[in-house]
């Protein structure tokens, strides 16, 4: 089943998206996402378990990287090559290697790039051996880190994404862990980018076909392929300051794979734009308040407020501040009062929280009579729950 989203409010709620332009894509599952919103733009089965092939050597990078990060590694340790990684995963295996020899002693460093720029199956396991005794070991403590991050229908059994039933991944938590690699550790993602590799004298490309396309904006991530999976991709590109994440798995071909994401993600930054309505403390409006030794407080947004929405519908946006008035004093300060209500043309709305941005006493006895009296002549000062409209930037 093919599902849209169209906004989120910024790292808080997902909504049902509205009619943007219609896309298909041939793959067997995907997902495509707004990094900053972490809104769903398209997806077509994003829970399905399948194998995820090399993109699973994310994981195995998120776990040298925290390890380089705690201290536990260095770039400049020297390690060994051993005969099972050298069996298992180099040049003796006929799959992605570095072509590492047996008993050579190898940087973290080049490991590093070999791992993610050329998918050596070799460097994963060296790697993986390294930091935990043995594959298996390792394969289970990337399993604890993966229900750690968020990772919630993922399982692991070796460090590479080599065949076994028991290993599998779905598109929405591959696209959590690279939304997590690019934020967590920028000092290394920048590899992702690098289009070869040269270890013993043999250059090898970068596998992602989006960082050879002119103007895709792409830097990252991971490829994947075995007969099971299918041609896969794990992407991640940046245009006009605006990111986008993709994960394709099940496509035919390596041609079929390049033309496929990159008609999805060019789909993705030209139908949805993003704007930010408000900023964390920022003042939306003022509520009255009733019997209260001030006439109003002011009502606070406690968050960012920065909406993905389609092209088409990105100005026609009614934004609306509802609260039970006039509030009766006294307002402790911070309290919840109010919301915001924020509507998108063919989209469902989504409702914030604002809160006083000041406490306000109750008026004394004397004050409290002549608000009495000037109720009795006057009226209410306003009807409860009415609705106030509040203007929003014209672009962002």
């Amino acid at each position: 089943m093919k599902t849209y989203c169209a906004f989120l409010l910024c790292f808080a709620l997902a909504t049902a998206a509205g009619p943007a332009a219609a896309i298909d894509i041939r793959a067997r599952e995907y997902i495509l996402l707004d990094f900053q919103t972490g809104t769903v733009l398209d997806a077509k089965d994003p829970d399905r378990r399948m194998p995820p092939s090399s993109m699973s050597k994310l994981m195995t990078a998120y776990m040298v990287f925290t390890a380089l990060k705690s201290g536990k590694l260095s770039l400049e340790d020297q390690v060994t090559v051993s005969r099972n990684a050298w069996q298992t995963g180099g040049a003796a295996s006929g799959g992605s290697t570095m072509f590492l020899d047996p008993g050579a002693m190898v940087k973290v460093e080049d490991l590093i790039r070999g791992m993610i720029i050329v998918s050596g199956n070799d460097a994963c396991i060296v790697l993986a051996e390294a930091l935990a005794g043995s594959e298996e070991e390792f394969a289970k403590k990337m399993n604890e880190k993966a229900k750690e991050i968020g990772l919630t229908n993922s399982h692991f059994v070796n460090s590479t994404g080599l065949p076994d039933d028991e290993h599998y991944m779905t598109p929405r938590d591959l696209s959590t862990l690279a939304k997590r690699i690019v934020t967590e550790f920028p000092e290394f993602y920048s590899i992702y980018s690098e289009t070869s590799f040269t270890h013993n004298n043999i250059t090898q490309g970068n596998r992602n076909p989006l960082l050879y396309r002119v103007g895709s904006g792409a830097d990252g991530l991971k490829t994947g392929h075995t007969a099971i999976a299918g041609y896969g991709l794990t992407a991640s590109a940046v245009r006009n300051g605006r990111r986008l994440i993709l994960v394709a798995n099940g496509m035919n071909s390596m041609k079929e794979r390049d033309e496929e994401t990159s008609k999805l993600i060019d789909w993705g930054f030209r139908e949805f734009t993003n704007r930010q309505l408000f900023k964390a403390g920022d003042v939306v409006t003022d509520a009255e308040v009733w019997l209260g030794d001030a006439p109003s407080v002011p009502l606070v947004i406690s968050q960012d407020v920065i909406i993905t929405v389609p092209r088409s519908n990105s100005q026609s946006l009614d934004v609306k501040v509802v609260y039970k008035g006039p509030l009766p004093a006294p307002i402790a300060k911070d309290t919840e009062i109010a919301k915001v209500i924020i509507n998108v043309k063919d989209l469902e709305p989504i409702e914030v929280p604002l809160r006083a941005g000041s406490g306000v006493g109750r008026l004394g006895f004397i004050g409290r009579l002549q608000a009495a009296a000037q109720y009795i002549f006057m009226g209410p000062p306003s009807p409860p729950g009415t609705g106030k409209a509040v203007p929003v930037p014209a672009t962002n």
